[in-house]
């Protein structure tokens, strides 16, 4: 497989686990969230992945008035810049382990189209579409998503003509990821997002990212990422196999060791590592074309 010659930036803003007090630099309120879209943008990335926070707390939101914020906000400045929301929110389930029936705090679990209010009000480029459920690290935490929940989601997303990212977090998911397409609940192209290193999901090792880029459905759009350390050795991993990547503040809070990055700074980062392999980074135009999306408005 050839090596991407042009490449899509993502920047996945600020996330919904528990960063807010390791960084100051994770963006808690929609003008602080704005603003690094914005930020972000000019340093070169094409698209933002926009999570929300409760202003007061900082603790992972899905209230569709900060998302109408922040989107806003981001509009108002005029910046060309595409709009990913997550649409993931609603899938947390966390389990009393010696009463597995007991839900205990953190569990905000809701159905796949209960999950979409935002997007169904603000109509944006992209909205993601986690495949699958997971163990989501240590504890009793897990992340819910059955395929009835992922058929009804798809269908909705399909009917208001966004389009979805497909987010895998193992293998199994993008098996089932390729049987939406089958039944018709996604259009072409479909826009996959390998998530590496989330544990327990799939390792970030090269052989596992191309094990699952050779199953990618014919002329699939796709990225990929890994958390922590290894996110800008997966910016030039995922180059090199053909993809486009995500940096950000959601995944990794560092630039080097010991020096805390703005989602600016990471984006610069990329853009350097993307420039150095030979490749172009691509205008949101292009990924607009790209990845089957409307023209800017």
């Amino acid at each position: 497989m050839p090596m991407n010659s042009s490449v899509i930036i993502t920047c996945a803003l600020t996330g919904a686990g528990d960063t807010v007090g390791r960084s100051p630099h994770v963006p808690v309120t929609p003008e602080q969230i704005a603003r690094s879209a914005v930020e972000a943008a000019e340093a070169g990335a094409a698209v933002v992945h926009i999570h929300v926070r409760d202003p007061e707390t900082g603790v992972g939101a899905r209230d569709p008035r900060l998302y109408r914020e922040v989107v806003e906000r981001i509009k108002e400045t005029g910046t060309d810049v595409v709009i990913n929301l997550t649409a993931g929110m609603g899938g947390d389930l966390v389990i009393d382990p010696d009463d597995p029936l007991t839900h205990l705090p953190g569990t905000d679990l809701v159905s796949g189209v209960e999950r979409l209010p935002h997007v169904e009000e603000l109509l944006p480029d992209i909205c993601t579409l986690d495949c699958g459920s997971l163990n989501f690290g240590e504890g009793s935490n897990l992340y819910i998503s059955t395929p009835d929940m992922l058929r009804a989601g798809a269908k909705r997303i399909q009917e208001l003509g966004v389009r979805p990212e497909l987010e895998i977090f193992d293998t199994g998911q993008l098996w089932f990821a390729k049987q939406l397409r089958d039944e018709g609940l996604l259009d072409d192209p479909t826009v996959f997002q390998l998530c590496m290193s989330i544990p327990w999901g799939a390792p970030a090792e090269p052989g596992v990212l191309k094990s699952m880029v050779d199953i990618l459905p014919e002329g699939a759009q796709w990225a990929s990422f890994a958390l922590g350390r290894m996110q800008m050795p997966w910016v030039a991993q995922s180059i090199l196999l053909g993809g486009n990547v995500r940096v950000g503040l959601e995944d990794n809070l560092y630039l080097s060791k010991g020096v805390k990055a703005t989602n600016a700074q990471l984006v610069e980062r990329a853009v350097q590592i993307t420039e150095l392999l030979g490749a172009q980074v691509a205008t949101p135009d292009q990924a607009r074309e790209r990845l089957g999306l409307k023209p800017r408005a």
